[in-house]
Order: C-alpha cells, then structure tokens, then sequence
C-alpha cells in the first residue's frame, strides 16, 4: 500500500495530498507516519482529558476537547466517504487510506473514552475529591465529634483506636451495607460519630463485621467514603445499630478503614498516571502495528 502499484501511500506527484494516488512504486513515509501518528494522538487527547485535573476542575473544557476529537473523527469519516463515491477510477483519489485513517480515528476515540472514563472514576476522582478535603491526626474517637470533623478527609486516630466489632451491623438492599463502630480501648462514647465501612462483608444479621483490615493491628487510620449514592445505607445501619445495642450517632461519618490512608491517597494518583502511560505508549506500539498491516495488505491487493 505504500507504493505505486495503487495506494495513497506510493510516491506522490508534486503538489497532491497525502491520500493521494502515487505515480512511482517507491515507499512514501510520511502519510504512513501520519497514519500511525494522527490515531494516537487523537487517542492520548481524549484520554487525558477524561482522566485528570482538567476533567475534575474545569469539565468543560475537558468535554470540549472531546468533543473536537469526535468532530475531527467525523471529518475523517466524510473525508473517506468523499473519496470512495469517486471510485477507484479516479487515480487523483485514492479511498483505501482515507477509510483506514476513519476506522482508525474511530477505534481511538471510544477505547480513550472507555478507558479515560475507567481512569478518573477508578483512581483519579478519588484523589482529586481527598485532596479537597482536609487531614487530622491523632484523633480520640472518644474526645472529638463528627461535627466537629465534617471536612476530614484522611483521618489517623491515635494509638489504641479499634473496631468494636460487637456493636457492627449491616443493612440490605441489593448489597449488605456493613459498618463496625471506631472506638478507643474499651471506651464507651457518649456518641459513636466514627464508623467504618464496606459492602458484603458481614451477614447483616449478627455482629460479624469483617471488613478490609477488620483485624489488623496496625489500621488505625480512616479514608472518607465518597460514595454519595452508598451514604444513605450506611446511615440505615447506623441506625439499626443505635436501635439494637442502646447507642447514639449524633453526626456519624464513614471511612474506609486502613492502614496508611495517606499511602493510599497517593497510590492512586500513582495508579492514574501509571495507567496512562502505559496505555499511551501500547496504543502507539498497536497503532504502528495497524499501519504496517495495512501497508503489506494494501501493496498485496494492488493498491
């Protein structure tokens, strides 16, 4: 497809297009590399616009950027349409190309809005969302209310912090929404505002929370459930623990209990960009790949 034999990638005459037929059987690098280079770089655009700060801080713009990209692979599409309702008989126009850069573009764009939209949801909204809030240590469950703490982000209880598994609960609805009281020693609050959550990690029937780090020594640190949607059930089975075991929760918040939630915050931005990187650099090898295929499949076919 890369010679004169009939594709647009053959030698071109001087002043015709990229996409145009060529006139000698001598290989024409630059509209292979702008087969492979215009794909990915549509693909990198897309995908970094849905998955970091531009995307959380200024979504507009982020959706425009998107937006540009879809009406550029249209372009493409009505580029490729042009070109075949001419007809391979026109040796000015060569269509095969046109139609690969279309198919190409298209592919890009939906596997970065696939991925880019898996990226920011997965890792970097997250991170976003905890950095807005803010940081405590050394916190007493026992002393401090969750009035107090209604912008905590990341919270690290001081020494001697645990689950009071005994006084867990879960309630159902779809998921087992489970939440275990966090406590100081054997203390006895006049308010349970600190709670650990997750989902189906207990029966819901029993005192039988085992959560992610429901027993490990050294959790003694919280990360605030963003989750608006899962809020209210956990608040259902804050209540049904203050039913059943005789307890308040004045103003009670959820975290996700941890071991490091400040190691944890910073993973997922490492895991975001990590990601991206890593899906860059294998869709540039893919889209090469691509090219290559087509060039081969192209000279064989006598383009």
């Amino acid at each position: 497809a890369a010679y004169d034999g009939g594709a647009g990638l053959g030698a071109r005459p001087q002043g015709k297009g990229a996409f145009l037929r060529g006139q000698r059987r001598r290989l024409n690098v630059r509209p292979i590399f702008l087969a492979v280079i215009i794909p990915w770089a549509l693909f990198s655009a897309v995908y970094a616009a849905l998955s970091f700060d531009i995307r959380y801080e200024e979504p507009g713009l982020a959706w425009s950027i998107v937006a540009a990209a879809f009406v550029g692979v249209f372009a493409a599409g009505v580029a490729a349409c042009t070109a075949s309702s001419r007809g391979p008989a026109n040796a000015e126009h060569e269509p095969t190309w046109w139609i690969f850069l279309f198919v190409s573009m298209f592919l890009a764009f939906f596997v970065a809005f696939s991925l880019g939209n898996a990226n920011f949801a997965s890792n970097m909204q997250p991170f976003y969302a905890m950095q807005n809030l803010n940081n405590y240590t050394d916190v007493s469950p026992s002393k401090m209310r969750g009035q107090q703490l209604m912008d905590a982000g990341i919270i690290q209880f001081v020494e001697g912090t645990r689950l009071d598994i005994s006084k867990s609960m879960g309630f159902k609805h779809g998921s087992v929404y489970c939440v275990a009281p966090i406590v100081l020693g054997t203390d006895q609050p006049a308010t349970y505002d600190f709670w650990a959550v997750g989902t189906d990690c207990c029966s819901g029937n029993q005192a039988n929370f085992h959560c992610p780090n429901f027993n490990n020594p050294h959790a003694n640190g919280g990360l605030r459930l963003m989750a608006d949607d899962e809020r209210p059930y956990y608040r259902l089975a804050v209540q049904q623990a203050e039913a059943t075991y005789k307890i308040q929760a004045s103003h009670p918040l959820f975290f996700e209990w941890t071991v490091n939630p400040t190691d944890t915050v910073a993973s997922w931005r490492f895991a975001g960009r990590g990601e991206f990187l890593v899906w860059m650099l294998s869709y540039l090898l893919f889209q090469t790949f691509l090219a290559a295929v087509a060039t081969l499949a192209f000279a064989k076919m006598g383009f």
